[in-house]
């Protein structure tokens, strides 16, 4: 299937000179939505995972029906202030400033096989900082599943050494 049939290209969003890829159109089509996802569960069959992280938000919406499919469990990473147990956290850096991530600090366990997931990657900061804190509790980065790669900012350089699916690239 052509999954970028059913991306829809938003020009000048959120700002001027930005393409936009929507991928709402894609999860809003049953079956672009569950081909999509058997792509990456099939993916991670073959890195025999235990758990599915994925950043907030879209990392959810992709992860959580990956974590269903695959019988395992999924962890939120999410901005600080919004995980209600103890957590640790990443600072990483934005084009103007910093961000930070946080995971529950007994959200993984030492040795557990872990996919990450997100819609997009671009220029690799949050899933670098989601590698960073999902090997701090002492897991191993599996592989990493995104339905986009914006392949000209270079993202996959920071994720030189891990094993990474993207099912379109622009």
């Amino acid at each position: 299937m052509d999954l970028k049939q059913y991306v829809t290209i938003v020009e000048n969003w959120p700002k001027e000179g930005i393409k936009f890829k929507d991928i709402t159109t894609l999860m809003d089509n049953g079956d672009a939505y569950k081909y999509a996802t058997d792509q990456i569960v099939e993916y991670a069959k073959e890195k025999e995972i235990d758990l599915v992280v994925g950043p907030e938000a879209r990392g959810f919406i992709i992860g959580c029906p990956v974590a269903y499919a695959l019988g395992v469990g999924f962890a939120p990473v999410r901005k600080p202030g919004k995980l209600p147990r103890e957590t640790i956290k990443k600072e990483y850096g934005l084009e103007y400033g910093k961000d930070a991530l946080t995971i529950h600090k007994d959200a993984i366990k030492p040795g557990q096989r872990v996919l990450i997931t997100d819609d997009l990657l671009a220029t690799g900061g949050t899933i670098e900082a989601t590698i960073n804190l999902v090997e701090e509790l002492g897991g191993i980065v599996a592989g990493a599943a995104f339905l986009i790669e914006l392949t000209y900012l270079d993202g996959r350089e920071k994720l030189e050494g891990y094993d990474v699916l993207t099912l379109m690239q622009y």
